[in-house]
């Protein structure tokens, strides 16, 4: 569990009201990216939902069920985490900067090649034209999504091409819903049907350095649950 000390505040605003945690950067990050289960008893200082972190005062009981609908602080932490605000110190914000940086460039330098040659771009070059197109990365968005605005904006500086490839995956009913969410920002949907059952199969392009993070990012998703293969094309 993180201290007091090495804790930040996760607010979300709604209904007239804050809701303040008290949580782990690191563990809320990597849920607020990565989606899953988040793990409570390791995410929080302390299970109280607080209307002011910073004085101790708490939000009422009457409150939390009106918006909320649930005084289970699973729910109430994987809500106001995923869509809230995570307020980082400027050295907690600057090691995320700079290590979403590095997993940017080395997912482009992975994925990408120059179609005149067909060979990839070294990391230092697709560096330099980020310098150079004058473009930056969103700590609080995925490698993914970061991705895609990266390399829309090296193109008129460097020629570009993704090399891709479609996944296939069904999803159990459960997590369904959460996978909708996480697909849609993941890659380019190609296909997708609902079963009668309730479960989802969908069809998602996405780079083709990104398989293994496809399926591990499923795999957390849905416990293991989901049924991922590649399409051969």
């Amino acid at each position: 569990m993180v201290t007091m000390d090495d804790a930040v505040v996760a607010r979300m605003k709604t209904g007239g009201k804050q809701f303040e945690l008290l949580v782990d950067p690191e563990i809320a990050l990597t849920f607020r990216r990565e989606g899953g289960e988040l793990n409570v008893d390791q995410a929080l200082v302390i299970d109280d939902v607080f209307e002011d972190a910073s004085t101790g005062d708490r939000v009422t009981e009457e409150a939390i069920l009106k918006v909320f609908g649930t005084n289970d602080i699973q729910v109430i932490a994987e809500r106001i985490i995923k869509d809230g605000e995570i307020h980082l110190t400027t050295e907690q914000r600057k090691q995320l900067l700079e290590e979403k940086r590095r997993q940017v460039v080395n997912a482009i330098a992975r994925n990408a090649v120059n179609p005149q040659t067909n060979a990839p771009h070294p990391p230092a070059r697709i560096e330099a034209a980020m310098e150079e197109a004058k473009v930056h990365v969103d700590p609080m968005k995925s490698t993914e999504e970061n991705v895609k605005n990266v390399v829309k904006a090296l193109r008129p500086v460097i020629p570009l091409r993704i090399e891709e490839c479609q996944m296939a995956a069904k999803i159990p009913p459960n997590y369904a819903g959460k996978a909708f969410r996480e697909l849609s920002s993941f890659g380019k949907m190609v296909k997708d049907e609902w079963q009668n059952d309730g479960s989802w199969i969908v069809v998602v392009q996405i780079p083709a350095g990104m398989k293994e993070e496809f399926v591990d990012m499923l795999n957390g998703l849905t416990r293991g649950e989901a049924d991922v293969r590649e399409l051969r094309q």
